[in-house]
């Protein structure tokens, strides 16, 4: 036997509690059904290629809103800002109607656009991938609008932090350059 056989696997608990010490930003992924407007809080949303440019999110499989985005085959990821926790809320509850007495608009891709939105990701189902109580979802990128700089929202050991340090301009690349790369 062993020393891997003698120990446990984390609980979920565990688990969820030691991930939080890992930062994310806050985005909330919109759809459209039937001209109907869906939509939830994701933190678990990244950039996979440039060539083809592709993005993924983890949606929960008993959540009410991503079944009908991946059937509606389009979304847009809206990144927030440090000062958008009230969209966070909305988004994030399983209460409530997440549009009622919302702003909004739909992007010329049919999809909800939040307001004052840092960033907006406009993108198609690519591939899901079953990941235990999740799934894995590769968007296909078909447009991305910058639309402010300003501090992001960041999800850190279940609770939210504000970006303290001033960032460099969009522009301009940092100690990790554009043409560095992951892995």
């Amino acid at each position: 036997m062993s020393t891997q056989d003698l120990v446990a696997s984390p609980t979920p608990d565990e688990l969820r509690r030691a991930m939080g010490a890992f930062a994310s930003g806050v985005t909330v992924v919109t759809g459209l059904e039937s001209d109907e407007p869906i939509g939830f809080a994701c933190q678990s949303f990244a950039s996979v290629s440039l060539d083809p440019p592709l993005v993924l999110f983890c949606a929960d499989h008993r959540g009410r809103a991503w079944p009908r985005i991946r059937t509606a085959g389009r979304f847009t990821v809206n990144v927030l800002g440090a000062d958008q926790q009230d969209l966070c809320a909305r988004f994030g509850s399983s209460r409530g109607v997440k549009f009622d007495g919302l702003d909004w608009d739909v992007s010329r891709w049919g999809t909800p656009s939040l307001r004052d939105v840092l960033l907006r990701v406009h993108a198609e189902v690519f591939d899901v991938h079953v990941a235990g109580d999740h799934d894995v979802v590769l968007g296909r990128v078909l447009e991305v609008e910058l639309l402010e700089d300003e501090p992001p929202m960041i999800f850190h050991r279940g609770g939210f932090g504000v970006q303290t340090t001033a960032a460099t301009s969009l522009d301009e690349p940092t100690l990790w350059g554009w043409g560095d790369h992951w892995g």
